[in-house]
Order: structure tokens, then sequence, then C-alpha cells
């Protein structure tokens, strides 16, 4: 792809003696969404923690032109919207509090002394992800899914150019799992690079652009939906057969049954 914002070269990654990541090379423009999807096991977790510089890896990132490792960490914290798997919530923090801790690497170290700037920035990401209602709620009373609209609302409240997602679809019913993936994708269409971890191949047809497929640590399919989920790659990586259609002009898969 030109104008490259996020590349990787040879990306390795070895955890307790075991190498997991296995030279991933890819090159991603801005406003793009991208999902990142493959069995469990795959490495999907991985190379977004160590695109993030949060694993110790071999190869070269390069982020906005820049090295990764020239970065000091406020300045990775501002380049990377990082959302983990989990969402876990240990302090009865108001729910406006955590979204604030996004404006963090800005300089923004006290959610109740927040500049305009920043106050703007958390009252946007949580009209988004609507939350607003549970502004001052703690975030340890409320749902699942709540709280995971809540970290979402918070990586958004960042304003990174990259924002990397591991499942932020889990736990919700079916109208936040779309609502996720539209504000995932507004953000991409504002120009953000948004990579997105999920399990669920129907959204990852749907909202992407690009798809990325990856089997035992490696880097197996990259291209348009119909592409890289291809019959082929269905059968050879997820052992699935699918059902395919369109509506109103987008692609429709439905893993059908397994091979």
């Amino acid at each position: 792809m030109t104008d490259a914002f996020l590349t990787a070269h040879k990306l390795s990654v070895t955890l307790a003696r075991r190498e997991v990541l296995h030279d991933i090379s890819l090159a991603l423009p801005r406003r793009h969404l991208v999902a990142l999807v493959g069995p469990n096991g795959a490495g999907k977790t991985t190379l977004l923690r160590a695109l993030a510089g949060l694993l110790p890896a071999r190869g070269a990132i390069h982020v906005g032109g820049d090295a990764l490792g020239s970065l000091s960490l406020r300045e990775r914290a501002k380049r990377f919207g990082y959302l983990p798997q989990g969402h876990m919530v240990h302090w009865p923090l108001p729910a406006r509090d955590i979204v604030a801790l996004g404006r963090y690497p800005h300089g923004a170290t006290d959610p109740a002394r927040l500049s305009p700037t920043d106050e703007a920035a958390v009252e946007r990401a949580m009209q988004a992800t609507d939350v607003t209602q549970f502004s001052t709620r703690p975030a340890t009373e409320l749902s699942g899914g709540e709280r995971s609209r809540v970290a979402l609302a918070r990586v958004l409240a960042v304003e990174a150019p990259v924002i990397l997602a591991d499942e932020p679809t889990a736990a919700l019913d079916p109208r936040f799992q779309i609502e996720v993936m539209k504000n995932l994708r507004a953000a991409a269409d504002s120009g953000i690079l948004a990579i997105v971890v999920t399990h669920d191949l129907g959204l990852a047809a749907r909202y992407a652009d690009v798809v990325m497929v990856m089997q035992e640590g490696r880097l197996v399919a990259q291209g348009a939906p119909a592409e890289a989920l291809s019959d082929e790659i269905l059968a050879n990586v997820f052992r699935v057969t699918a059902y395919r259609t369109g509506h109103e002009h987008r692609m429709i898969i439905v893993p059908w049954a397994g091979v």
C-alpha cells in the first residue's frame, strides 16, 4: 500500500522460548479499518501488543515515519490508542474519569481539572459510544457491555492516529456490536488507522477495508474482505465453509459448516 502510516518489517516475537510471531511484514495507511482475524492462538493479540511496543520484538516498526524504538513512552501513547481484551475495572471511578484517562498522554493528569480541549475530546468520545448517561456512575457498577463501551470511549478520547482494538465487540449484544464497529468505521473515515481483532467474520467483511488473516503466528492472507476471506482461506485456516450474499452494497459472510 502507498502512503503507509504504520509499517512492520520481518517482525518476530518470542515468548517463553517459543517463537509466536514469525517474520510478519505489513504496511497500512490511515483512513483504513483493518480486521485482524484467525483461529484462537494464531498470534493476533501478540501482534497488536508488538505493534504498540508493549512486547519485545525483533524486526522494524515505524509509525508516522518514526522508528517505534525512537519514541518516548508518552509519544507512543499519543500515537496508539490501545484497547485490550477484557476491559477490567478494579476501582469505582466514575465512567467519565475512566474516559478522561485517555487524555493522560496529553498531560491531563487530573480528570477533575481538564482543559477545554481535553473536555471536548472526552465529550466527543462519550457521545460517540453512547455512554454520556453513565458519566457519574462508578465503572464497577456497569454491566460488562457498558464497561466495554466506556473503555472504547477512553481509547477514542486519546485521539491517536492509530487505534489497536482487541476484540472490542466481545460480550456485547448485537446492537452494540454494530455500534462499536460503526464507531471504528467512522474513526477510520475521519483519518485514523484502526486495527481490530475479531472472531466475527461477518463484521470483518462488512466493515473492514482490509482483512489480515493469521495462522500459527504467520500472516497468511491480506487484502479486501472478498479476497482475504476466500473459500480456500476459510477452509484451510478456519476449517469452515461459508454462505455468501450481499445487502446494501456490502458483502455478507456467514460461517456455515465445518470441513
